[in-house]
């Protein structure tokens, strides 16, 4: 059964234009679904898999102490295998039909607050390259709402500096333009002119616009350790993670009356129900200002 799992990852890869992350949560959901089918239900065949076994399948993951998030997950891998398999006459039933997936309680983002963005953004002191550097990455990250895959992902071309917009890749590489604002392209252009130089002394060929210490592209690891120091040194106690600063560029951007369908586009949200779960923070914040400052609530 292990040898349709490739066919399937190939076409979430050429026809669905998935990213490599997602492509590979599908293959660990898989693989861990099928090891399941083997050992614990004694199934080699795939046309001999019934809904119960799905629902077993579902759980033994809840018994492993699995999240209701990762369980909808694995729900939603197995769902597009099976679908697949019959689309390819592989199989000749899909037990995926009517299963239902866990409700998903939507937990709000976490943000910072304007003041904690500025202290975050004055962290990196630009006395040397690496402080060029990390400063041009952090404006950037705010100014756009980027997800850190797109900012590492970014390439020295992609960036305008004349025009202030960037050319970005999302997932299933998407293209968007994204404008970005004065303070964010004078970052960028002084790591461009006295910061990248020294990190691309070993390395001429290299494309990428932001740079580690051996003149490669950074990698996302290398960027949440950098966020991480810096949030320590700015002396913000809050969880951290790198979609904080998109979070908080999404929910400034609905407070001060930004239109919806714009943040959405800036984003890269596919649907604007994505989208949607920062007004929320939003009014979150107002019902905050209320109950603290009239006298009657």
């Amino acid at each position: 059964m292990e040898e349709q799992i490739q066919p399937f990852l190939h076409f979430l890869a050429v026809e669905k234009g998935l990213a490599q992350n997602t492509i590979k949560s599908y293959e660990r959901d898989l693989k861990s679904y099928i090891h399941y089918l083997k050992e614990v239900e004694s199934i080699e065949v795939l046309n001999y898999i019934q809904r119960t076994h799905i629902v077993h399948f579902l759980k033994f993951l809840k018994d492993q102490g699995k999240s209701p998030k990762t369980v909808a997950r694995h729900i939603a891998s197995v769902r597009s295998f099976h679908q697949f398999l019959l689309r390819e006459k592989e199989t000749e039933q899909d037990p995926t039909v009517h299963l239902e997936a866990p409700k998903l309680e939507r937990t709000l983002p976490k943000v910072l607050s304007l003041q904690e963005v500025e202290t975050l953004l004055d962290a990196p002191k630009p006395h040397d390259h690496y402080g060029l550097r990390d400063k041009a990455m952090l404006e950037l990250l705010y100014a756009t709402g980027i997800r850190v895959s797109e900012l590492i992902g970014m390439d020295v071309e992609h960036i305008n500096i004349p025009m202030g917009f960037i050319r970005c890749f999302g997932k299933g590489n998407r293209e968007r333009i994204i404008p970005i604002g004065r303070t964010a392209v004078g970052a960028v252009q002084q790591y461009l002119d006295a910061g990248r130089p020294l990190f691309n002394s070993k390395n001429q060929n290299e494309q990428a616009l932001f740079l580690n210490h051996q003149g490669k592209r950074l990698t996302r690891q290398g960027f949440w350790k950098i966020l991480k120091k810096l949030a320590r040194e700015a002396g913000i106690n809050k969880e951290l993670t790198p979609h904080t600063l998109r979070h908080s560029f999404a929910t400034h951007l609905l407070e001060n009356g930004a239109d919806l369908k714009a943040v959405q586009e800036m984003l890269g949200h596919a649907d604007i129900s994505t989208t949607q779960i920062y007004t929320n923070v939003t009014k979150t914040k107002i019902t905050d200002v209320y109950r603290k400052f009239h006298p009657r609530a």
